[in-house]
C-alpha cells in the first residue's frame, strides 16, 4: 500500500493564517517565514567547537539529542527534514549516528528544533538537567512543581487541560 505522507499544519504568526506547511516555509498569504525565530544569542563558532572538543565523540549525542528533541516537539523525520530542506533520508542517518553533520547542518538542525546548537553537542543527562533548570526559573512553575507530586493522574490530566484552555481562549482574543 502506498503510504500518505503527513502534512504539517502551521499558522502565520504575522497574518495568522492556518495552512499546510509549504515547501518554502514561508507563508501563503503575507509570504513571510513560517519558521520560528530562532533564539536571539546564538553561540559562536568557537564556543561550539570549543563545546565538540570536550566530546571525544559526538556523533552518538547529536544523534540522541536530534531523535530526543525531534520527539520532543511531536515532530517526524519528514517534517523535520522539510524544516531544514533536507531529504528525510539524511535525519535518518544523522539519528542512527551514520552521518555527522557538519557545521552548517548542526545550525540549521537547532533552528528547525528551535534550540541552541550547544544542546546539541551535550550528553542526555546533562541536556535533559539543563532542561529541567530553565523551567524551574520560572517562578509559577516552580510553584506549581511543588504541588504536582501530590496530583493523581486524573488531577493531572485535568490541571493540564484547564491550563490548556486558558491559554487557547487568551490565544483567541489576542487573534
Amino acid at each position: 500500500m502506498h503510504e500518505v505522507p503527513q502534512r504539517e499544519v502551521v499558522r502565520c504568526e504575522a497574518c495568522k493564517l492556518v495552512q499546510f506547511r509549504t515547501a518554502s516555509d514561508n507563508c501563503r498569504r503575507c509570504k513571510k517565514s513560517l519558521l520560528p525565530e530562532p533564539p536571539k544569542v546564538q553561540p559562536s563558532i568557537a564556543l561550539v567547537l570549543e563545546a565538540s572538543a570536550d566530546v571525544p565523540d559526538a556523533g552518538p549525542q547529536v544523534a540522541a539529542a536530534v531523535r530526543d528533541l525531534r520527539h520532543v516537539r511531536n515532530l517526524s523525520q519528514r517534517q523535520l527534514a522539510s524544516r531544514m530542506g533536507v531529504p528525510r533520508t539524511y535525519i535518518s542517518k544523522i539519528e542512527n549516528g551514520k552521518a555527522m553533520p557538519t557545521l552548517s547542518s548542526l545550525d540549521r538542525l537547532a533552528r528547525a528544533l528551535q534550540v541552541d546548537i550547544s544542546a546539541l553537542l551535550r550528553d542526555a543527562p546533562t541536556r535533559h538537567r539543563d532542561e529541567a533548570a530553565v523551567l524551574l526559573n520560572d517562578p509559577f512553575l516552580a510553584e506549581v512543581a511543588k504541588y504536582a507530586a501530590h496530583l493523581t493522574s486524573t488531577q493531572k490530566s485535568i490541571f493540564l487541560n484547564h491550563v490548556r484552555e486558558l491559554s487557547q481562549s487568551h490565544n483567541r482574543r489576542m487573534a
